[in-house]
């Protein structure tokens, strides 16, 4: 697995620890920013996340700002990404198994530090479940070509 990762300055302190975490479990990763906690506008870094994961270069995004709002909402901007701005890890488990989100939105100024870091493990950890949640896709895929989406 591949993650892409960023942050704006809102989120560099825990896409950095969020960054050790991945280390530690040996998942290899992209980091397309923020590199300082100076002042940046979130849609230029959940951009860039967004189209890794659709290209095929990463499997999953993960994304940080200071509530996870305006990077979540930036990132479904692209087209095919199912990014979920989670707060807890009930959440987090059931947007990988029931929607498949490819992306992953958190923030720094809504949650702690180990909450989010046990948010990222049990996302990454998850597995979409398919059966019946699969026509909900197929129906979110369908209203992304309805409205041209990107």
């Amino acid at each position: 697995m591949k993650v892409a990762i960023a942050s704006d300055h809102g989120g560099f302190e825990y896409k950095e620890a969020i960054k050790q975490l991945l280390d530690e479990l040996n998942i290899a990763y992209e980091d397309f920013g923020t590199h300082s906690p100076d002042s940046v506008d979130y849609p230029d870094y959940a951009r860039p996340v967004g189209e890794a994961v659709t290209s095929g270069k990463a499997d999953r995004g993960i994304l940080v700002c200071g509530t996870g709002i305006g990077m979540s909402i930036a990132a479904n901007k692209v087209r095919g990404v199912r990014c979920a701005l989670v707060h807890d890890v009930f959440t987090a488990k059931l947007t990988r198994q029931h929607n498949d989100s490819n992306v992953i939105a958190l923030g720094q100024r809504v949650i702690g530090e180990g909450l989010a870091l046990m948010i990222v493990e049990t996302w990454l950890k998850e597995s979409f479940e398919g059966g019946r949640h699969q026509k909900r896709l197929d129906k979110l895929s369908a209203l992304e070509a309805d409205y041209g989406r990107h």
